[in-house]
Formats: C-alpha cells, sequence, structure tokens
C-alpha cells in the first residue's frame, strides 16, 4: 500500500482564495514530495491552469484530484483537528503550536479521523473569523526581520514537519513490534477521547448560542465576543464526543427553562 493511502491520506491541506493558481501548482508539488496528496481548494481567485501544471511538474495528480469548495467551513466539515496558519499575533490569542509540534499533533489524530493544515490569502493570510474555526494556530519562526515566506515555502515547511512526525511514528511502531517500516501503522482503538469533527463541533457552538440569546445573556443586536471567547475556551480544552454530547444535553435543559420562564412572564 502506497503512502498516500496510509495515514499520510487522512491529512488535508487546505488553499483558502488563492489568487495565483501557480501557487496552487507549487503547494502541490511540495506536499507530494512529503507523501501528502489531498488538496483541498476554497474559492480559489484563479482555477489551476497549464501554468499550475507546469509548477507542479510530477505532482500534476494532486492537481487533478484536489477538491474545490465554496467556503472553509465545508472544506473542514468532516475532520476531527484543524489547525491554522497565521503569520501574526491576534487581538485574542488562541491555542500555538510549534512547526514541530504542529506535525506530531496532526500525525497523532490522524489515526483516527481526517485532520486539516489551512493556509490563507497570500496577501492577508486567514480572516479572524477562518481562524476561529481552527483549533490551533501554528507559525512559522522565520527571520523577524525578513519573514516573508511565499505559500508553497510554508506549505513545504509545515508538510515537511508532518513528514518527519510520520516517520519517527513508523519507527517507533517497527521496534516496538517489529514490523517493517513500509507496513502501516494500525488504526488506534478510539476510546472516551474520540473528538468530534468540525461539524459536530460547529452545531454545538450554534447551540451554545441559541442557549445563551434564550436566557438573555447573549443580547442579538450586541453579541460582542462572547462567542469568540467561548470558543477559544473549548479549543483549548478539547471535548471529546461524549463531553459536547453532556454539554449538549445541558444547554437543552437550559433552553427548557428559559421557555418556562417566558411562559410564567407572559401569563403574569
Amino acid at each position: 500500500m502506497s503512502e498516500q493511502s496510509s495515514l499520510l491520506g487522512n491529512v488535508r491541506i487546505v488553499l483558502v482564495n488563492t489568487s495565483d493558481c501557480r501557487n496552487i501548482g507549487s503547494a502541490a508539488r511540495a506536499m507530494k514530495t512529503m507523501g501528502l496528496s489531498e488538496l483541498i481548494l476554497v474559492d480559489p481567485i484563479e482555477m489551476p491552469n497549464g501554468q499550475a501544471q507546469a509548477l507542479a511538474a510530477g505532482a500534476t495528480d494532486v492537481l487533478k484530484n484536489a477538491k474545490v469548495v465554496s467556503t472553509l467551513a465545508e472544506a473542514i466539515s468532516e475532520c476531527g483537528l484543524v489547525v491554522g496558519t497565521s503569520a501574526r499575533s491576534r487581538t485574542l490569542p488562541w491555542p500555538m503550536l510549534e512547526p514541530r509540534g504542529c506535525g506530531e499533533k496532526l500525525v497523532e489524530e490522524a489515526h483516527n479521523f481526517p485532520v486539516a493544515l489551512v493556509f490563507g490569502r497570500e496577501s492577508s493570510g486567514l480572516t479572524n473569523d477562518e481562524l476561529q474555526l481552527c483549533h490551533f494556530h501554528v507559525q512559522i519562526p522565520a527571520n523577524p526581520d525578513y519573514s516573508s515566506l511565499n505559500l508553497a515555502m510554508a506549505v513545504q515547511t509545515l508538510s515537511y514537519e508532518v513528514r518527519t512526525s510520520y516517520l519517527i511514528n513508523q519507527q517507533k511502531a517497527f521496534k516496538a513490534k517489529g514490523e517493517n517500516l513500509s507496513k502501516n501503522l494500525p488504526k488506534k482503538e478510539l476510546d472516551e477521547d474520540e473528538y468530534p469533527i468540525i461539524a459536530e463541533t460547529e452545531r454545538f457552538y450554534q447551540h451554545f448560542e441559541d442557549a445563551l440569546k434564550a436566557t438573555g445573556f447573549i443580547v442579538p443586536t450586541h453579541p460582542g465576543l462572547v462567542m469568540t471567547k467561548l470558543r477559544r475556551l473549548f479549543n483549548r480544552a478539547r471535548p471529546d464526543v461524549k463531553e459536547v454530547k453532556m454539554l449538549r444535553g445541558i444547554l437543552a435543559s437550559v433552553q427548557r427553562a428559559a421557555k418556562v420562564n417566558e411562559k410564567e412572564k407572559n401569563k403574569e
């Protein structure tokens, strides 16, 4: 079985709103040299053409099989872990990973579900709303006097970290079980630490917001940063599937109580 069919096949590279198709071709080449094949393009300004294929060199298969979607939410809906690249610190700090830690975490969790590494626009990166869809942010510690990394360079750097962690993982498995390195790692057994995919997490956040509006904690006309701060809190905590179900049960209970209180007020 090839590497493209193995654990690395669960690692998705997501490019958001790329303006120059040549960068897509170069990114595809960077991916393939590190054994990655799953490319998702979110609303690209310029679709891959002959120029992109030329820069992809021998990675035209990655370009051909790339999936094109309209929004980042759609691109990551089936993923259990999402890491967004950020070249600058944000007003509201988010859980951060170093590149090496990013590779390790993506490989570790790719045993259980698809994971995504998200790259933003060439000129402005990811928006704050897009970054809030990510569990973690990663920043490449480039020279502060000249930190100008183009898109393909960033993809190459972080894809290398993913591959390095993958190989270390394979070596550990080989030493522990005496298996040939060409074999794939067994999928981990899921336990109570199984994490929800992004689509489930987004339903949880929407449920949370609805409940807070029902109690009056959030005023729809002036929502403030309540949900942004709650996203940051739960991204740090990483509640598992059972915990998310429990939290949603609590929220449903709060909503029922809010409805009862509203009926009592109307009677008065």
